[in-house]
């Protein structure tokens, strides 16, 4: 689907989609516990539909490994690795687009490690094995995913194990999430250093659990207030343990004079509309520790510069890090590719409402990835959509 945006600010009230990250962490738990459970404000989308589709082929009875289709969906694919090695004794796992390109070594070294048997061929993930308590030492500064798929499993073993990062843990915020949502289900784990102790054995218990509004969608049109749109966005917990809800501290560096650095480790889901924000705004500002955008649904670093310089603003890519030097317009009267990249497209729209000239999107039906009503609330803010 291909989309002509009309510049216009935007004007209106919305309420982000639910949570994904939660929606994902509770799917999983209440799985994990059988039936009993009760769930609302499940978010609806892509990749929730791929953890919906490979929890049901792992509990569909057979002797083979099952065969789970991720999808595009990176955290159905690290969350459920090492669960299906408990259940199952592993799987056989796919996936489209990059999917089968993202970073996987944290977990290879690991079953190197623990004897598990792994292959990558032909896009399919192979792993074979059990896994068994002891101590458990990965990297965190490749994805924190690795850690809330080792955190489902462990309590499941017979025996206690301990977990712990061997480099300083990047997006902690969403293993927060995790240990949030494994509480509601009945299972234990205590900080230990560094990492934590997960006892074993443990059951899942049915858990209640209503999703929150989503903060890493929810940031792009609190980045639209930012640059001029009249808009309110409501639902949002300040409280959350959701690392985008950082979003508003970043909004408000933004507001003051000067230039800036930004460290986005910890929320590197937001360097979209952030860089957006600082493309538009005076002074010079640096987003750096952002190599891991480069294996996301697109090298997200190279498309978030390649998009706003096309848009008409400064940005210069370095290898981990956006340098932008703010500009007080955007010319636009361009046609963009979204990369079949959700955030780049809402990204891309965003800054539509800045534009001296329409903006064409190409392939602006990605945002179905996350937030399937994107296009909707958008238009319902009067943003002035035309499909071609």
């Amino acid at each position: 689907m291909n989309l002509r945006l009309t510049p216009c600010l935007l004007r209106g009230t919305v309420t982000p989609p639910p949570s994904k990250s939660y929606s994902h962490r509770a799917l999983i738990a209440a799985a994990l516990a059988g039936e009993g459970s009760r769930l609302e404000n499940l978010a609806e989308s892509r990749d929730i539909d791929a953890t919906r589709r490979c929890l049901k082929s792992l509990e569909e009875p057979g002797d083979d490994l099952p065969l789970l289709d991720c999808g595009e969906s990176g955290s159905t694919l690290r969350f459920l690795i090492p669960p299906a090695l408990v259940l199952r004794g592993g799987a056989r796992l796919t996936g489209r687009g990059r999917l089968m390109e993202r970073p996987l070594e944290p977990y290879f070294q690991l079953f190197r490690e623990k004897d598990i048997a792994c292959s990558l061929q032909d896009d399919v993930l192979t792993v074979r094995g059990q896994l068994s308590p002891g101590t458990y030492r990965l990297r965190g500064d490749v994805s924190s995913q690795f850690f809330t798929g080792l955190l489902f499993a462990l309590p499941l073993l017979d025996g206690e194990s301990v977990l712990t990062p061997s480099t300083p843990l990047e997006s902690g915020a969403y293993v927060d999430m995790t240990l949030r949502v494994l509480d509601r289900f009945g299972i234990r784990t205590e900080t230990c250093g560094a990492g934590w102790r997960i006892p074993g054995p443990q059951r899942y218990r049915p858990g209640t659990l209503t999703v929150e509004a989503d903060w890493s969608q929810g940031s792009f049109f609190l980045f639209a207030k930012f640059l001029g749109s009249p808009v309110s966005v409501t639902g949002l917990d300040p409280d959350s343990a959701q690392p985008d809800r950082r979003a508003e501290q970043f909004i408000r560096q933004l507001e003051q004079p000067g230039d800036l650095e930004l460290d986005v480790s910890q929320c590197p889901d937001l360097v979209p509309p952030l860089a957006l924000g600082c493309a538009l705004r005076p002074g010079t500002a640096r987003l750096v520790n952002a190599a891991r955008l480069r294996m996301k649904e697109s090298d997200r670093l190279n498309a978030v510069a390649e998009v706003l310089n096309a848009l008409g603003a400064r940005v210069e890519e370095f290898p981990d890090s956006l340098l932008i030097r703010g500009v007080t317009s955007l010319a636009g009267g361009v046609t963009v590719d979204c990369r079949n990249d959700h955030r780049i497209a809402m990204m891309a729209a965003v800054a539509a409402t800045r534009c001296e000239s329409p903006v064409t999107l190409l392939g602006a039906e990605c945002v179905e990835k996350s937030y399937p009503s994107f296009w909707q609330d958008y238009a319902a803010l009067g943003g002035q959509i035309e499909e071609v």
